[in-house]
């Protein structure tokens, strides 16, 4: 695996407003606490195979320094494990990625629930 797959380009990055609707109002989940993801099929045509967006609530941290370090981690396990979704998709997918708990999981826990929730996803649409 070359050292270009292991970054977070900016085609990457799900800024669609109408995508992230669409994800909310149609797409299919996958959980596994405290982390889940929502996923569909991409609505319109995209560079890569996948655009990942990440959101921690503001109900459960306040402060927007502590929403910011959870969307750092996020962002983190899924630039170093995407490469577990990448090699096996077939078709474009839109992803959002939540941090759902007000606990304050360390980044070893994270990076082992977002591993957990990638073979979840590939095995839930059947790849």
């Amino acid at each position: 695996m070359d050292q270009k797959s292991f970054t977070y380009p900016k085609q990457e990055k799900l800024k669609s407003r109408t995508t992230i609707g669409l994800l909310f109002t149609e797409g299919k989940s996958v959980s596994k606490y405290p982390l889940r993801l929502v996923y569909i099929p991409a609505p319109e045509p995209q560079e890569g195979m996948l655009q990942m967006g990440i959101s921690v609530s503001k109900k459960h941290f306040k402060r927007a320094t502590d929403r910011n370090y959870f969307k750092r981690v996020l962002r983190e396990t899924y630039r170093l494990n995407k490469h577990l979704l990448l090699d096996k998709l077939d078709k474009p997918y839109s992803i959002m990625f939540l941090y759902q708990t007000k606990d304050r999981l360390s980044y070893e826990d994270i990076n082992t629930k977002t591993i957990q929730i990638f073979e979840k996803f590939l095995v839930q649409e059947g790849l």
